[in-house]
């Protein structure tokens, strides 16, 4: 045990993630084997700063893993935002004893950590976000489950699309990340792709392509819009008026967020927690635990906030071929 640490806490800020609970339940029951005591925080930072602090043990986190959503709850808070809240918040950790703790989020909480550990608490971040978007990790808690949840949905969209010789709009999540979008794009295959990252705005090509396929014999057609782009029904109606093919858009929203984890999230998202514990246990501080080349490694929050992530170009390249 760590002669530093001897109560961690643990909370999961932001969005939530299939794959969150395992991390949580990882957290726990590592940290009880070393020794440590651990509390929980509900509802993110915004629970700290309300003191919505629980003692958890092994018996806590049982017949968690298998859950979507979080145990801890979630949500968003401006306050931490601030440096009046920032100093709250580390007043009320040292007031309940936590010396380490771990942030389950993305970007916008890995923020709180930072501010957290430069007020001296050590803080470790663990990526949980269904979007995929925390440049320094290959893999974020969460994903899988979605692309996996919103791939199953567009497969049923595609066999009444067929069935209608329509097209369809199918809006997944990403504000500022196409790779849920990507990924459905080609394991659906999606005649279009529209991505925050690559899109210009050009509905009259979009509209060009749906019409050369139609020409070329093809009975229905199928754009994966990310919700960074977003106006799929405007969208919709403007294609079917331009085409005359009938057109219907569906926006998956907040199903992609929910259900049980794959097989996929709940490892890595047990390994990532398990991780975070072994980082605090060693002292350190203001890091984000990262699945980069095929291992678990940390980088300072600092370094992996600063870092930039942009879509794969061969894989967008590929998706624009497979497409025809």
């Amino acid at each position: 045990m760590s002669d530093q640490i001897k109560t961690i806490g643990v909370l999961t800020s932001g969005g939530d993630a299939p794959g969150m609970n395992a991390a949580i339940r990882a957290v726990v029951r590592i940290a009880i084997s070393k020794g440590l005591k651990v509390k929980g925080i509900q509802r993110g930072y915004s629970g700290l700063l309300n003191e919505e602090i629980i003692d958890m043990d092994a018996k806590s986190v049982a017949d968690i893993i298998q859950r979507g959503g979080t145990i801890l709850y979630t949500a968003r808070c401006e306050e931490m935002r601030t440096p009046e809240g920032q100093q709250k918040a580390a007043d009320i950790c040292k007031k309940h004893g936590i010396e380490g703790l771990v942030v389950i989020g993305g970007d916008g909480s890995f923020q709180g950590a930072q501010k957290l550990a430069h007020l001296g608490i050590n803080t470790i971040g663990v990526p949980g976000t269904i979007d995929l978007d925390i440049a320094c990790t290959d893999y974020t808690i969460g994903f899988d489950t979605a692309v996996n949840t919103a791939m199953e949905a567009i497969d049923k969209i595609r066999d009444t699309s067929t069935s209608h010789e329509r097209c369809s709009v199918i809006e997944v999540m990403g504000r500022s990340a196409g790779y849920i979008a990507l990924w459905c794009g080609i394991a659906n295959g999606a005649e279009d792709i529209l991505l925050p990252e690559r899109w210009n705005g050009d509905e009259d090509s979009l509209i060009a392509h749906i019409k050369d396929t139609k020409a070329r014999g093809k009975k229905h057609h199928i754009v994966i819009n990310a919700e960074g782009i977003g106006h799929s029904q405007e969208l919709a109606v403007k294609i079917e008026k331009e085409t005359g093919m009938e057109t219907r858009a569906t926006i998956l929203g907040h199903l992609q967020r929910g259900g049980s984890p794959t097989c996929k999230d709940r490892v890595y998202a047990s390994l990532m927690g398990a991780y975070a514990v072994d980082l605090l246990c060693q002292g350190k501080s203001n890091r984000v635990v990262a699945y980069s080349h095929g291992e678990y490694v940390d980088y300072e929050i600092d370094e992996a906030l600063a870092m930039k992530k942009d879509i794969d170009e061969y894989q967008f390249d590929v998706s624009k071929h497979l497409a025809r």
